[in-house]
């Protein structure tokens, strides 16, 4: 297969899929690290404004993504197709488009904040401190948006060993400066800005680095390294500004459905409201692993698209969802057999930890049932048939929505999880219509 690298076998995924899954898991740590020098150095109002500041970089950075996942997608298929040229202008691209996204809100940080922190309820005293971090942390923008495609350079090339040593690089960097700015210096909130910030634009000059190192590496072809041509080529653009815009679209439709859920169960209470935030972070802890083998299928699947190899998508498909699917199985047991004694070390509330014990259950079903979804989107964002996600993500999250209202009215809690779970399972339905005709495009034999 053209472009191809490793053999692919499980044990191929699976050692492409671990450093993954570790990058993954180190991102939460950042924000881990920012609130433990804050609880340590800091005051109240300083962890309050830490979290507020904090919700608008994850809304803002995760409406971004695309950044990432669109450049896996484009740069795998060049690479399966050989063309490494493209695979060098796609990542130009990107680079560009992450640096202007974040140019554009350095200037409108402004408004920016005027917007949102009207819209929230915290305290003056919270909410000018959480403006200083937001000021001092948003100068990283634009080297926080470039690490986006350049995580989606090495994941679409397979390079997920290089990927973890950034996320590593940057973790490390930035508990560092937090201590040093926050801690020593005491600069509270917006030393944890300062210091994340610098963080950010200090990895970003490695992680550049580290791409031109890998694409001069690659680079065999006639063409220049840089072919600015290539990078302005108009269809190319239209392409990809396409793919991005429905990606987007997907992402808010995944926002909307997880705030919504968050609301719907703050109807019921402080005490169920955090019961479905501690089993929420089950979740997301178990999202770490699924994600990692979803990217392996992008980077797998989108070279087999790109080299319009049917066998090479069908084993590439096969082999990533047999070792996610053993994967979700496993963790779903986890969640039921040990999860009680994580909701014990998240809470010693009795409350809060008779209710998510309660609704344990339905943390294991989501997760093992997600899993579909998971490798559903790798497959097409590997082949950037981006509108078919976002029509997914789209009827998913009305499906959600309808289903909410009166399942909540009539089992409360139990209920809401029973529609959130119906929620994952129609991401999957939704896609899979669409599965049988990608592979029909694809050359048999």
């Amino acid at each position: 297969m053209a472009g191809s690298t490793e053999p692919l076998t499980r044990a191929a995924v699976a050692r492409q899929a671990w450093p993954i899954i570790l990058a993954n898991a180190a991102v939460p740590a950042l924000g881990l690290v920012d609130t433990a020098v804050i609880g340590h150095y800091g005051s109240a109002t300083g962890l309050g404004a830490l979290a507020l500041g904090a919700l608008l970089f994850n809304f803002v950075y995760w409406s971004f993504g695309f950044l990432r996942m669109g450049t896996t997608g484009f740069v795998a298929q060049a690479r399966g197709a050989g063309d490494e040229a493209e695979v060098r202008a796609t990542f130009a691209r990107a680079l560009l488009l992450g640096a202007g996204i974040g140019a554009a809100l350095l200037v409108l940080q402004w408004p920016l904040t005027w917007l949102y922190f009207g819209l929230m309820d915290g305290s003056d005293a919270v909410e000018s401190v959480a403006g200083e971090y937001f000021r001092a942390r948003i100068w990283g923008a634009p080297a926080a948006l470039a690490l986006f495609a350049v995580s989606g350079l090495l994941i679409g090339l397979g390079r997920s060993r290089e990927l973890l040593l950034v996320q590593l690089l940057l973790n490390g960097l930035n508990a560092g400066l937090d201590v040093w700015f926050a801690g020593m210096l005491g600069m509270g909130a917006r030393g944890i800005g300062l210091g994340t910030a610098i963080a950010e634009w200090g990895t970003c000059a490695v992680a550049l680095v580290v791409a031109l190192r890998v694409l001069r590496w690659r680079h065999r072809d006639p063409a220049p390294l840089l072919d600015w041509r290539r990078v302005a080529d108009p269809q190319r653009i239209r392409e990809a500004m396409a793919a991005n815009g429905d990606i987007l679209v997907r992402t808010l439709c995944l926002l909307l459905a997880f705030g919504w859920f968050a609301n719907a169960g703050a109807r019921f209470g402080d005490v169920t409201l955090a019961a479905n935030h501690i089993l929420l972070q089950l979740v997301s802890f178990s999202a770490f692993f699924l994600d990692g083998f979803a990217f392996v299928a992008e980077a797998r699947v989108g070279a087999a698209w790109g080299a319009r190899d049917r066998a090479g998508f069908r084993r590439s498909m096969r082999l990533t969802s047999e070792l996610a699917l053993a994967t979700a199985l496993a963790l779903s047991l986890a969640i039921l057999l040990a999860g009680g004694a994580a909701v014990h070390a998240l809470t010693s509330l009795p409350a809060v930890r008779d209710s998510a014990a309660l609704h344990l259950p339905w943390a294991a079903l989501y997760v093992l049932l997600s899993v579909a979804a998971f490798q559903l989107d790798g497959v097409f964002i590997g082949t950037t048939r981006t509108r078919e996600m976002r029509n997914a993500a789209l009827l998913s999250t009305t499906v959600f929505l309808l289903l909410a209202w009166p399942a909540t009215r009539a089992w409360g809690n139990h209920g809401l999880w029973a529609a959130f779970v119906a929620y994952v399972v129609a991401r999957a339905v939704a896609l899979w219509p669409h599965l049988r005709r990608l592979q029909a495009r694809l050359p048999a034999g």
